[in-house]
């Protein structure tokens, strides 16, 4: 579906001091600084995955996205998506490819949504009967009922962001890009918001590129993700593989009869301790987790036992020190 080959794109953004003498002297003789926004970028994307595309702030995934979608021209490198390039066969591309901005809207704000759908409709050319049974689709699953015929500025942003997706998906594309598609919503949106992009991708077998900040989006979405830093491509693997690659350590919590004896065992680390309540982080390079249990066994009585998992922000922040750094 998507080929990417040595993206690169570089911005001349002017640069000036303070003050008004700064000012009228760029008036004359305008200065810049060239920033590298993509570095041969290069990755593959099939058929019907879900791909979180991550990384910091200013690493090059919007734009890298704004290339896919034929907005930019990258200086170099090729980019294919359903054989097509994107920037020269535009109305071709733009035809077959949703795309959700989640702090840019694409429904008219002064109207109700349901002319917003229409507008769009005419945009896409999409067949009138093709385009009554995919809104009947799309207001039944995304559940836009009571909204679809109020105007969009009177819409919480959780209801403005079903819509948006409605809207990306009323030409049926076969491609979605989604960039932070769950930004600012509450815990009820953001679960209605993942189901229906799962329903899409498994029903319709949509690609989903998915662009965020939000790393429960990626554990809940993406069996594959791409992390850029520094207009790089850093890794490209799936999640599991991550895990277990960086998360080589777990917490474990223990809840025990009263004891006040330190605790000391080989390979785990005491975070805190009380006088019936303990956590340890465990080093599985050198011991593993039952080996840990039977040697607090050994020196407690056991009440309760969690072991967790370290957060997902805390791998992609290893990660990325390790090849920045």
């Amino acid at each position: 579906m998507i080929i990417v080959k040595g993206l690169c794109k570089t911005f001349r953004v002017p640069k000036r001091a303070a003050g008004f003498t700064a000012a009228v002297k760029a008036l004359f003789k305008r200065e810049y600084t060239e920033i590298e926004a993509l570095s041969n970028v290069s990755f593959h994307i099939g058929e019907s995955e879900i791909v979180g595309y991550i990384g910091p702030n200013g690493a090059g995934k919007s734009t890298t996205i704004k290339v896919m979608s034929g907005i930019l021209v990258p200086d170099k490198g090729t980019c294919h998506i359903m054989g097509r390039i994107p920037w020269q066969e535009r109305i071709a591309h733009v035809s077959h490819i949703g795309v959700v901005f989640g702090q840019r809207s694409q429904l008219w704000w002064d109207v109700p949504v349901i002319d917003s759908f229409e507008l769009l409709r005419d945009i896409y050319r999409v067949p009138q009967e093709k385009y009554r049974r995919r809104v009947a689709m799309l207001v039944d699953t995304l559940d836009l009922g009571c909204i679809i015929n109020n105007p969009v500025r009177q819409l919480s942003l959780g209801q403005r962001m079903r819509c948006e997706l409605a809207a990306a998906l009323l030409h049926s594309p076969k491609i979605l890009f989604l960039d932070e598609p769950t930004i600012g919503l509450d815990t009820i949106s953001k679960f209605a918001v993942r189901n229906f992009i799962k329903k899409i991708n498994q029903e319709e077998k949509v690609t989903v590129i998915l662009t965020t900040h939000d790393l429960s989006d990626i554990e809940a979405l993406a069996d594959r993700i791409l992390l850029v830093g520094k207009g790089s491509i850093l890794y490209d693997g799936s999640l599991n593989d991550l895990k277990s690659r960086f998360g080589a350590t777990k917490t474990v919590t223990i809840d025990f009869c009263k004891n006040t004896a330190p605790l000391a065992l080989k390979g785990a680390k005491l975070l805190n301790q009380t006088a019936d309540k303990a956590s340890l982080l465990v080093d599985l390079h050198t011991v593993t987790i039952s080996e840990v249990l039977a040697a607090l066994a050994g020196q407690l009585e056991l009440l309760d036992v969690t072991v967790e998992n370290p957060p997902i922000e805390e791998i992609i922040v290893q990660l990325y020190r390790e090849f920045t750094i």
